[in-house]
C-alpha cells in the first residue's frame, strides 16, 4: 500500500457536475481528492482486505443470532423494548440486506484493524462504486496507467445484480433521505438508479413525507402504499419517531431490514471481542461499565453506541485526552476501543472502508483527514490495484 501524487483530470469537476456528483466539493474545501492516489497489491486486496472482511461479516451474522435471543445484550445494545420482538422476526425470517461498509485500519503490512461497521445508512457509495472508477478509465485513457491497471471495484455491477436477485422486474421500491442533505439525496439518487438497471420502478419520497394511510400503513406523499422502502435513515432515530410505533405492524419490507439495527450499533465492537478474543482483525472493545475495560487503559477511544461521522468521538492515550470531537451524541452511552495508529501518509491519515453488497466483499473506498478521526467532511481519494 503506498501513495502517489498524480495530476488531477482538467474538467472533474465540469464532469462530477454533470454526473450529479454535486457534493465535490463542501464549503470551499475539497471533498473528491485526486490529487493523489493509493496503490495497492492484490494479493493485499485479496487476502488482507477482501478475505477479512468477508470473515468479519460472517461473525457479525452470529453476533446478531446471539442478541436477538438474549435480554442482556439487547438492553446493553439500546435497542427498546417495543421493537425486540420485531426485530427477531426478521432475524428469523432471513430478510434480506442489500449492502454494508467496515470501516478498516490497514498499512499494507499488519492485519486490517475493524474500526466500526456503517451496516445500516453507509454513505460514500458514489465515489466508490462510480467516480473513482471513472477516474480510473481516464487515466488509463490518457496513458498515465497502462491498460493493465485495475480497481477493487465491482460495487456498482453487483449492487444491480443483488436488487435484481431480491426483486421482480417490474416492481415498485420507494427510496428515502432526509431533506436538507444533498449528500444523502445524491447517493440515493445513485441507488435508485442501480435499481431501475435491474428492472425495478423506483420511487423517491423524502423521509419527513412519509405518512400514514388510513389503514395505519405507511404511506408516501401521493398517498401511494410504501410496499417497500429503501431508507438512508438510521434505524434508531426511526424507533424514536412519532410513525416509529407504527414499524411492528407495518406491511412494508425495508432496506436494510431491522435486524440490522444490531449491526449499526457501537456495542457491536465489544460484543464481537466477547465472541472472537483476539482476532486477529478485531481490537479489544469493552462497554464503559465494565471493569475489564482496564485492559485497555493505557490507549483507547470512547464512542457513543449511536454516533455518525465521527461524532463525540475522544481519544486517550496515556489517560490523557488527545482529540475530542464535538456532537449530539452520548446519552445512549459509550464504548472504550483499544487505540490503533490509523496509517499516516505526509500528513494525512488514511482510513479504508471495505464495502459488502449481500454476503460478499465488493470494493474499497479511503478516505483522509489531517485527524486520526474521520469525520463527514474527510476526504475521498481513489486507488488502483499497481
Amino acid at each position: 500500500m503506498q501513495r502517489f501524487l498524480t495530476t488531477e483530470r482538467a474538467n472533474w469537476r465540469d464532469l462530477a457536475e454533470k454526473l450529479g456528483f454535486i457534493f465535490h466539493t463542501m464549503y470551499g474545501e475539497p471533498y473528491w481528492d485526486e490529487t493523489h492516489y493509493y496503490a495497492f497489491t492484490l494479493d493485499q486486496i485479496e487476502n488482507d482486505l477482501e478475505d477479512p472482511s468477508e470473515a468479519l461479516h460472517f461473525m457479525c451474522l452470529e453476533a446478531v443470532d446471539l442478541v436477538v435471543n438474549d435480554e442482556k445484550w439487547l438492553q446493553k445494545l439500546q435497542i427498546p423494548r417495543a421493537y425486540w420482538d420485531w426485530i427477531a422476526a426478521s432475524w428469523k425470517r432471513r430478510d434480506p440486506s442489500i449492502y454494508g461498509r467496515f470501516d478498516l485500519a490497514y498499512d499494507g503490512r499488519a492485519p486490517a484493524k475493524l474500526l466500526e461497521y456503517n451496516a445500516d445508512t453507509p454513505t460514500s457509495l458514489y465515489e466508490s462504486a462510480f467516480f473513482q472508477w471513472l477516474w480510473l478509465e481516464d487515466k488509463i485513457r490518457s496513458g498515465e496507467f497502462p491498460a493493465s491497471a485495475d480497481q477493487y471495484n465491482s460495487i456498482q455491477d453487483k449492487l444491480i445484480e443483488r436488487f435484481g436477485a431480491l426483486f421482480e422486474a417490474g416492481c415498485v421500491v420507494h427510496f428515502a433521505s432526509c431533506k436538507d442533505t444533498d449528500e444523502d439525496r445524491q447517493t440515493v439518487r445513485y441507488i435508485e438508479d442501480c435499481a431501475s438497471q435491474a428492472g425495478l420502478i423506483p420511487r423517491f419520497v423524502y423521509v419527513e413525507d412519509i405518512g400514514i394511510d388510513a389503514g395505519g400503513r405507511y404511506a408516501d406523499s401521493n398517498e401511494v402504499l410504501i410496499e417497500n422502502l429503501f431508507k438512508l435513515y438510521p434505524w434508531e432515530e426511526m424507533f424514536r419517531e412519532r410513525f416509529g410505533k407504527q414499524l411492528v405492524q407495518s406491511t412494508t419490507d425495508f432496506l436494510e431490514p431491522p435486524w440490522k439495527s444490531i449491526l449499526s450499533n457501537k456495542g457491536l465492537l465489544p460484543l464481537l471481542w466477547s465472541l472472537f478474543p483476539d482476532h486477529p482483525n478485531l481490537l479489544p472493545a469493552y462497554f464503559e461499565d465494565d471493569p475489564n475495560k482496564s485492559a485497555i487503559e493505557e490507549a483507547y477511544v470512547r464512542k457513543p453506541l449511536f454516533s455518525r461521522e465521527g461524532a463525540n468521538i475522544d481519544v486517550i492515550r496515556e489517560g490523557q485526552e488527545t482529540i475530542s470531537v464535538d456532537g449530539a451524541y452520548g446519552e445512549e452511552g459509550y464504548i472504550l476501543q483499544a487505540f490503533t495508529e490509523i496509517p499516516k501518509f505526509g500528513e494525512d491519515y488514511a482510513v479504508i472502508g471495505s464495502w459488502m453488497i449481500g454476503e460478499d466483499p465488493v470494493g474499497i473506498g479511503i478516505r483522509e483527514d489531517r485527524s486520526m478521526v474521520t469525520k463527514d467532511l474527510s476526504r475521498f481519494v481513489p486507488h488502483v490495484i499497481a
